[in-house]
Parts: structure tokens; C-alpha cells; sequence
């Protein structure tokens, strides 16, 4: 097949794929199906950005301690030495 005629059947093949592609996209059980997986999407979504606040609470609690800690250590030492 000459390379001319291979490249005009690929166009042409594209355009009848487009045109197929658009009137496929616009029936409803297409859209529902996207309906779906975009509610999917939000879901996990959500999903993961509550496991990430709980993360940050406990990371939070972690540091307050860790804080608490550090502050009444220099205060234990002074108490150590003046018995």
C-alpha cells in the first residue's frame, strides 16, 4: 500500500473514530457510568483526606507531649540539685 493511501485511511479512520467517539459519549449509560466513577473518585477523596487529619491530630498529640517533656526536664535537673 503506497503511503499516501495508508495516510489518508488512518485520517479518515480517525474521523469516523472521533465522530463514533463524540455520539458514544453523549448517550446516557456512557454518562451515568461517568456519573459513577467521578462519585467514586469523590468518595475515596474523602476517604483519605480523614485519614490525614486523624495523621496530623496524632502527629499533634505526639509533638504537645514531646514539648511537655522537654519543658519539665530542665526543671527536674534544678530540682536534683538543690537536694
Amino acid at each position: 500500500m503506497k503511503k499516501c493511501t495508508y495516510n489518508t485511511l488512518l485520517v479518515g479512520g480517525g474521523f469516523l473514530l472521533g465522530t463514533a467517539g463524540i455520539k458514544l459519549l453523549k448517550s446516557e449509560p456512557v454518562k451515568n457510568a461517568c456519573v459513577q466513577g467521578i462519585a467514586c473518585g469523590m468518595r475515596i477523596k474523602s476517604d483519605y483526606q480523614d485519614m490525614v487529619e486523624q495523621a496530623k491530630a496524632e502527629v499533634d498529640d505526639m509533638v504537645a507531649k514531646a514539648s511537655y517533656i522537654t519543658a519539665s526536664e530542665p526543671d527536674a535537673a534544678t530540682d536534683e540539685a538543690a537536694e
